[in-house]
Order: C-alpha cells, then structure tokens, then sequence
C-alpha cells in the first residue's frame, strides 16, 4: 500500500510457495523469481538438502504458469559437473510455458 509501489515480488526454491501463496496474494505481490538449478529430484533434494521435495519447484512452476496470474521468472545457476547438461532441458520444460528463464554464470566464493 506504499505509494509509488509497482512490484512485491518474491524470490524462493518454492517449497512452501503454494501454501503461502494465499496470503502473499492478498499482501500484494505480483512477481515471483523460482530457483530452480535442476530439473533432477535427487539433485533438487541434494541443493534444497531436505528429502520428499523432489518436485517441489518443477511443480509449483507448471502451477503458476497455468495460472498466469503472476509474472514468473525461473532462474538457473548453471554449474559445470553438476547441471550444465540440462540447460536444453531447462529450454524444452519452459519453451511453451508463460514465463522467462534467466541462466545465470555460477560464481563461487572462497571464504
């Protein structure tokens, strides 16, 4: 309710997403970032490092991009041993969906 505001947006692994998403809703927000590094379960359970949240994300993103209510935004953090083999996949999964994929260079941070 700020004057001047145009955008509550949320950035998340979408975990919880689609049990908050009510109340975010009503709170305003109108943009959501997805981090979303694998399209893998066991890696997506290995990044998150909780187990039974395989399809979290993936799900939650085909959700909102079938309700098209939300600018969605799926980022990817390409790493190489880990999931630069997927990047077309990531291309194929969203090619048709409303949304826009932002790859993103890892850069690791020693210390």
């Amino acid at each position: 309710k700020l004057e001047g505001l145009k955008t509550i947006a949320v950035t998340t692994n979408g975990i919880n997403l689609t049990r908050l998403l009510p109340r975010l809703k009503e709170a305003g927000l109108n943009a959501i970032n997805i981090s979303l590094d694998t399209l893998v379960p066991a890696k997506f359970e290995f990044i998150v490092r909780r187990k039974g949240t395989n399809l979290s994300s993936k799900a939650t993103v085909l959700i909102l991009a079938g309700m098209c209510l939300l600018y969605l935004q799926v980022n990817c953090v390409v790493m190489r041993g880990f999931n630069e083999d997927e990047v077309l996949d990531f291309v194929d999964f969203t090619k048709d969906l409303p949304l826009d994929v932002r790859f993103i260079e890892y850069m690791p941070f020693d210390g």
